[in-house]
């Protein structure tokens, strides 16, 4: 009997269902595959994988469906195809692996941003309440020359300028404070809920409202919670501050329909 074609099919075989008994894509089962056996350590990071052939034929699946599988786990940062020399699994850094969920926060638009808010204020909070008993010295200095950066900005000179600085300030001065924590995962995750777009946003309503000095007090209070190493305060000045922006965000929302009604 002739062999089969390289990219046929090979036979169905187990564990085509999930555990709800739905049918899974024969893609899927080759991702998921591939994910169980770098999750038990078959695969371990900086692992080459075995030839596209050769792991079609070990997982029972086609070449075609390997192929779509491997480009799945690459778009997630789970493998990364080096030129002449194979597929192999990253360094499965956290900041790898949620880089496509940085996209959220700056496509988000209505109540998903509303939403987005909502959950840097369940976030935020607690990172930077962590954050004041885990800063050092070095730390809270570079905190202050972000702040004298956000604060530079001030309310004149060119508006644009202003607001860019005054935004990147702001949006480096929250990651610093979750890089304080230690933990790179929340690091990732904080990074996928935060926007150069959103920030200069807000800092241009406030500044039209002429209510920028609210935000910079905000800023203010965290770091002298973070500075007097006072989680309690630290937890409760992030918290203000994010409830304020999502405030602020939804009378902007209510201003917009209100405006596009009229």
């Amino acid at each position: 009997m002739p062999d089969a074609a390289p990219d046929a099919t090979p036979p169905a075989v187990p564990g085509a269902s999930d555990a709800a008994g739905r049918s899974v894509p024969v893609t899927q089962r080759a991702v998921d595959r591939i994910k169980a056996r770098i999750a038990d350590g078959t695969l371990a990071p900086g692992d080459r994988l075995p030839t596209e052939r050769d792991l079609a034929a070990d997982l029972g699946v086609s070449r075609s469906s390997m192929r779509e599988a491997i480009r799945a786990l690459t778009t997630l940062g789970v493998l990364e195809a080096r030129h002449g020399a194979g597929v192999y699994v990253t360094a499965l850094r956290p900041a790898d692996l949620l880089e496509t969920f940085s996209v959220l926060a700056e496509v988000s638009q209505g109540e998903t941003l509303i939403e987005v808010l909502q959950v840097r204020r369940m976030l935020e909070p607690a990172a930077t309440a962590l954050a004041a008993a885990r800063a050092d010295d070095a730390q809270l200095r570079r905190l202050r020359g972000i702040l004298d950066r956000m604060d530079a900005g001030g309310d004149g000179g060119d508006a644009a300028d202003a607001e860019a600085g005054t935004a990147s300030a702001d949006l480096t001065f929250h990651q610093a404070i979750v890089e304080i924590t230690g933990n790179a995962t929340l690091a990732a995750i904080n990074d996928g809920l935060s926007s150069r777009t959103f920030n200069a946003r807000v800092w241009r309503g406030h500044r039209a409202a002429g209510i920028t000095a609210r935000l910079r007090e905000d800023h203010e209070r965290i770091f002298r919670a973070l500075q007097a190493r006072d989680p309690d305060a630290a937890r409760a000045a992030a918290t203000m501050h994010v409830l304020e922006v999502e405030r602020w965000l939804r009378a902007d929302l209510a201003a917009d329909v209100g405006g596009s009604e009229a």
